[in-house]
């Protein structure tokens, strides 16, 4: 995806020094050694017996750091064969002893064996990742006994952990891996009501909760039964997506697929069911069954999967998570909009193919040099183009069709559709108030055209509901004339931040602004006395403590021309414990100035030490006056060593990652970020103009052909695509002040913008 160009384009002036778990750009290198020299005989056993035994090795290491009794079992269904050279390993780092990498516990890796191009999944994830909540994923290397046992793809794991991480709810929370016993016949995750008792579901779902079959019956009949409320049982935007993704990606071993599988459902502290797309290793057609089946209603050609119905199941009340979703004309616009906006950004512009070729290239040496590689490198780099063939009849038979082979056909049927081509209202010129402060009334504007209706959803804290509020058009709502094109709401806010989208229809379509929404929104950012502005989780050698020691820290800055006396507030990572640790009497902050609270559990040095630590996997910190009023909690999330999570502006700002800027004024200029020309192979021209700008920007180009160029906020965050001959002229108005950068892939250029 163009971001992690972007991304690591930004991080060039870095000091980056520990790996990432799952970073795209970089194999992880597991090092085991077992005492048992039949160890793969063991673990055959051990998957026949079904018991989840585990052989413990004698020693382990990942990225060089080593662990002390780990688990090892081979896992899969049609992946796993005890006749394969290379399984499925599920790896358990606290199998008997707490301990972690990077706050991670579970590695869970994949052995390629339905794809010959070893990018499906990786890639898919990472596709995924721009619209949902779903794993992350990159490519790890295994030595077992110093001999080189084969590459894998290696997934985060939907624990208890992943809970905790993505979404801002108890581990412990109802969680369900819907996948049935048996494929061929029984109870499949379809989610229909099969009535009140529970032992009819038990077939078809895994509880990986402690509780949990009550609530699944309740949802599985309020989706067949009471669906015009659904959203009090089921996060539906989240579900909307999934089933977008499945679609546009032709993902079919999923739900949408004739076994209805691979995902999970996870409650969150809103009582909301969310879905989780899992196992990704047959996405983009490698798994070709529209129906179940070897009779005509099985797909046999790639015909069948490049035209497959944008509203597959739409009719199947079987399919209850697409019909009855599908059967609400909002969400079916929505859902729409939403196979529009995965199209527009992977696969008209041939995105996921760069994507592909790029991740291909990380791992070629390692393919070639797999002693127990099931596919042969000709075969992996044909396979991204072309189709693999096992030859012969039969349930043995399989074609896997070449990725680009499949997509680029899609990409031409879906966007030659009708549904996909209808017109859908425009929104621009998004307004919110330059200040705005605690416990105020707020009004937000938009222009919007071809609209029959639109609204807002807006809440303060990222692990809540977005409330829906209509805009309207009619003079009364701080929008201008009536019938003028600008919409307006009022909202209250607190001393939170606010998060916010805008939705909007008209009788063919609907559009999200931002288009990603709701997985990403904009931020409307409270004034309040004292923020936090600035996070460190791994302090790899960056700041030290009053005792010479790198921990973890969080930044308050006072935004106020006053001193404020901090003695009883809080800060906390816990939302079960959001009084976890006291700011000690005395202590105050100056105006305009900082305070430094270290996160590292030693209570007992000298100046400010929280009992607890901060997990650079992703986690929340909460901060609270001293009437336990809530002003700030913060989605920290997976960072990288030696960077900080940090307000932008200083103090008022959107959080960003970036370079440390302890104890003093947060600043993009810290990370030293300038153009960057990824190759030195282009000698086309390319001029951007006025820069900085305040509202409009040109980029001529001196280019033969039409020429892709994104946009992209400091985050990585898309913000605007599109395709230029010569000279395209951008307004940029409602931007938010700052840098800004665009790519141009084709070239391997990045240019920057700066926008006052």
């Amino acid at each position: 995806m163009k971001s992690i160009i972007f991304i690591s384009a930004f991080l060039i002036g870095l000091n980056i020094n520990a790996q990432n778990l799952y970073d795209i750009g970089n194999i992880t290198l597991i090092e085991i050694e077992f005492s048992e020299s039949n160890w793969d005989e063991i673990l055959d056993q051990y998957y026949a017996n079904d018991l989840d035994e585990r052989l413990v090795c004698a020693s382990f290491k990942l990225n060089g750091q080593s662990f002390d009794s780990v688990g090892v079992k081979f896992k899969g269904n049609s992946t796993y064969n005890a006749n394969n050279t290379k399984n499925p390993l599920n790896i358990k780092l606290n199998y008997i002893l707490n301990q972690d990498y990077q706050g991670y516990k579970t590695l869970k890796l994949s052995n390629g064996s339905k794809d010959p191009s070893f990018v499906r999944e990786v890639l898919s994830y990472e596709i995924g990742r721009k619209y949902m909540d779903m794993p992350f994923s990159n490519y790890t290397k295994i030595i077992i006994n110093s001999n080189y046992y084969g590459l894998f793809s290696s997934s985060e794991a939907i624990s208890g952990d992943y809970l905790e991480r993505r979404f801002y709810s108890n581990r412990n929370n109802v969680r369900f891996k819907c996948n049935p016993i048996s494929v061929m016949g029984g109870v499949s995750p379809s989610l229909e009501y099969l009535g009140i008792d529970s032992s009819l579901y038990a077939d078809g779902y895994e509880l990986k909760s402690n509780l949990g079959w009550n609530d699944l019956v309740n949802f599985t009949n309020q989706l067949s039964n009471n669906i015009n409320n659904i959203e009090n049982y089921l996060d539906v935007d989240r579900a909307l997506w999934m089933l977008a993704f499945n679609n546009v990606l032709v993902n079919l071993d999923s739900y949408t697929g004739p076994f209805q599988q691979n995902y999970y459902l996870i409650k969150d502290d809103n009582n909301r069911f969310i879905p989780i797309i899992w196992d990704l290793n047959q996405s983009l057609g490698s798994f070709s069954m529209v129906t179940s089946g070897g009779g005509p209603g099985a797909s046999s050609n790639i015909n069948d999967l490049t035209n497959m119905d944008l509203f597959l199941r739409e009719n199947d009340a079987t399919f209850p998570l697409i019909s009855q979703l599908l059967g609400i004309p909002m969400y079916r616009k929505m859902y729409v909009a939403h196979c529009r906006t995965i199209l527009d950004e992977n696969f008209s512009n041939n995105d996921y193919y760069s994507r592909a070729q790029y991740m291909q290239n990380i791992i070629a040496t390692e393919v070639q040099n797999d002693p127990n590689a099931i596919y042969t490198s000709a075969q992996f780099y044909s396979n991204l183009d072309n189709s693999y063939s096992s030859g012969g009849v039969g349930p043995g038979a399989q074609d896997i069709y070449g990725v680009s082979e499949l997509m680029g056909a899609r990409t031409s049927f879906l966007e030659s559709l009708a549904a996909i081509n209808l017109v859908s209202p425009v929104v621009t010129n998004i307004q919110t108030p330059s200040v705005v402060q605690p416990n105020s009334s707020v009004s937000i504007t938009a222009s919007i055209s071809n609209v029959n209706y639109a609204y807002l959803g807006y809440r303060d804290y990222v692990g809540d509901v977005f409330t829906k509020t209509e805009m309207f058009d009619d003079g009364l709502h701080n929008d201008g004339v009536a019938g003028d094109g600008t919409f307006g709401v009022d909202i209250n806010v607190s001393a939170q931040d606010i998060q916010f989208y805008i939705y909007a229809e008209n009788t063919d379509a609907g559009i999200f602004s931002p288009v990603r929404a709701e997985h990403e929104f904009y931020d409307l950012n409270i004034i309040g006395d004292v923020k936090v502005n600035e996070i460190m989780t791994t302090n790899n050698g960056t700041i030290a403590d009053q005792n010479g020691e790198f921990d973890d820290w969080v930044e308050l800055f006072n935004n106020s021309n006053v001193d404020v006396d901090l003695s009883g507030y809080y800060l906390s990572d816990d939302s079960l414990n959001l009084l976890k640790w006291t700011i000690p009497n005395g202590i105050s902050i100056a105006a305009n100035d900082y305070l430094i609270v270290w996160l590292d559990k030693d209570t007992l040095q000298s100046g400010l030490h929280a009992n607890f630590k901060m997990s650079a996997s992703g986690e929340i910190l909460y901060f609270l006056d001293a009437n336990q009023n809530l002003l700030n909690q913060v989605q920290i999330p997976l960072m990288e060593s030696s960077t900080t999570y940090g307000r932008y502006p200083n103090g008022i700002g959107s959080f960003i990652r970036m370079r440390a800027t302890y104890n003093t004024e947060n600043s993009y200029t810290a990370l030293n970020v300038e153009e960057h020309q990824l190759t030195s192979d282009s000698e086309v021209n390319i001029l951007i103009y006025p820069n900085p700008t305040q509202q409009l920007i040109n980029i001529q180009v001196d280019y033969e052909n039409k020429l892709d160029f994104m946009i992209f906020d400091m985050t990585g965050k898309l913000v605007y695509s599109g395709q230029l001959n010569q000279t395209e002229s951008l307004e940029i108005s409602d931007w938010k002040k700052g840098i800004y950068f665009i790519q141009f892939p084709e070239l391997n250029l990045l240019k920057k913008v700066v926008k006052q």
